[in-house]
């Protein structure tokens, strides 16, 4: 066997391995006997076909492609460890030739991260503030979820909500086609159709309309994007809504264990407060590990990347599936394929590979690491999180495979807050000096 190292590409070995005519014969032969034991040839018991005749009832094309099986993961074993490589995961291989026999393999190799001067970062974190403002849209939220809603005596307007019958046609072909559907009449709203609420606004109780809307060329729904749609309405009915009073009365109705609305406005304070810290706190974190990877270099196989896409994408459609929706019809719907969703995934994907790398490296310089007992810790908080069987959840967590993923998000955690630390000790530096 030959192997040549053509290139290291984006950390990826380009092998080319050239087999020896003995060693295909070799490896023919074994596949051979392997399989006469296991397929009848007319005339011979199992096992005592000679090989001649084997090829012609078997094939000797598909025994080529059987030894195959055998030959290549022997073969990319003995030339990564001929050419000194450490692979962190499958390779591709094809076969170039079939007379001699050529392999092409294509190896990941392990990443390299030359970090930046990460200890120079100098960054704070945004004020976690809550307004007046936003105090006052949350309660604005609480009062149209507890709003009635009052048959009206006029012309429909924006904000109200109808009774409608509707038909329509696109082409020649009905479109929708609905009795008795209840919708709010939201202004710009682009459902079922742009401009569908600004035409119901001035009609009345038990008055038809028929008009014509076009799609945009960037409307949601591809199957409908530059078409025309007819629709006639017909208005059942006109509903307005009435909001509850901003008052003590209102405060306790949301919660009967709040005597005021000043009190309300301050638990609401409370609780944008916590909110908005979180948000600000990830946010910052975010911020600082992107200043670590900016001023570091790092080299990465591709296949990180469509591991990383692919557990993105998994989430996604886990999440969809959830929901109850059909993954297929979702995709219809929005008029993309798997492949044009992962190209989508592709650039946040990248960004955290090479944010993670770096946050990797950096947990080796700072020889961050955890122990057992944080470890047990960190399964307990899962467990209180779990309402399944926990018995059964916390049996798998201890399993050693979960327990190491355990401790490698509680590494990455921990290395991210010390990367938190020195970004905003230099401030603190700076102040003292």
């Amino acid at each position: 066997m030959k192997v040549t190292n053509e290139k290291i590409e984006n950390r990826q070995a380009f092998l080319r391995i050239e087999m020896e005519p003995h060693e295909v014969e070799e490896s023919t032969e074994t596949s051979y006997r392997r399989l006469v034991k296991k397929v009848d040839v007319p005339g011979f018991r199992k096992g005592k076909a000679p090989r001649a005749v084997f090829e012609r009832h078997f094939g000797k094309h598909r025994l080529f492609h059987e030894m195959l099986d055998d030959l290549v993961p022997l073969a990319y074993r003995k030339a990564v460890v001929e050419q000194k490589l450490e692979p962190i995961a499958e390779p591709e291989i094809e076969l170039a030739e079939e007379a001699p026999v050529i392999l092409k393999a294509i190896v990941p190799l392990k990443p390299v991260v030359n970090l930046g001067d990460y200890h120079s970062i100098d960054m704070k974190p945004q004020p976690a503030e809550v307004t007046d403002e936003m105090v006052n849209a949350v309660v604005e939220q609480l009062r149209h979820q507890h709003s009635t809603w009052e048959p009206a005596d006029r012309v429909a307007d924006f904000n109200d909500s109808v009774t409608l019958d509707v038909e329509s046609t696109m082409g020649n072909e009905p479109f929708i086609n609905q009795k008795g559907v209840q919708y709010q009449v939201i202004k710009d709203f682009i459902s079922p159709a742009p401009g569908f609420p600004e035409q119901l606004v001035g009609m009345k109780k038990n008055d038809e309309k028929e008009f014509k809307l076009q799609y945009p060329a960037d409307y949601p729904r591809p199957e409908v994007t530059g078409k025309e749609a007819s629709f006639k309405v017909k208005i059942i009915e006109i509903k307005q809504e009435t909001l509850p009073e901003v008052n003590d009365a209102f405060a306790a109705q949301i919660n009967p264990d709040t005597s005021s609305m000043d009190v309300m406005r301050q638990k609401i304070a409370e609780d944008l407060k916590q909110r908005v810290e979180e948000r600000v706190k990830s946010d910052f974190e975010d911020k600082v590990i992107e200043a670590a990877t900016v001023m570091s270099s790092v080299e990465y196989p591709p296949v990180l990347v469509e591991v990383e896409i692919d557990r993105s994408l998994e989430r996604n459609l886990r999440f969809l599936q959830s929901t109850g929706q059909n993954v297929e019809t979702y995709l219809k719907s929005i008029g993309k394929t798997i492949e044009q969703l992962r190209e989508e995934l592709k650039p946040a994907s990248v960004k955290r590979v090479a944010e993670s790398l770096v946050l990797g490296k950096i947990a080796e310089e700072e020889k961050t690491a955890v122990t057992p007992a944080e470890i047990d810790a960190e399964i307990e908080e899962m467990l209180k999180r779990y309402n399944g069987n926990k018995d059964e959840f916390k049996q798998a967590l201890q399993a050693k495979r979960n327990r190491d993923s355990t401790e490698d998000t509680l590494i990455a955690r921990k290395t991210l807050q010390r990367l938190v630390e020195i970004a905003q000790s230099q401030k603190e530096t700076k102040k003292e000096a």
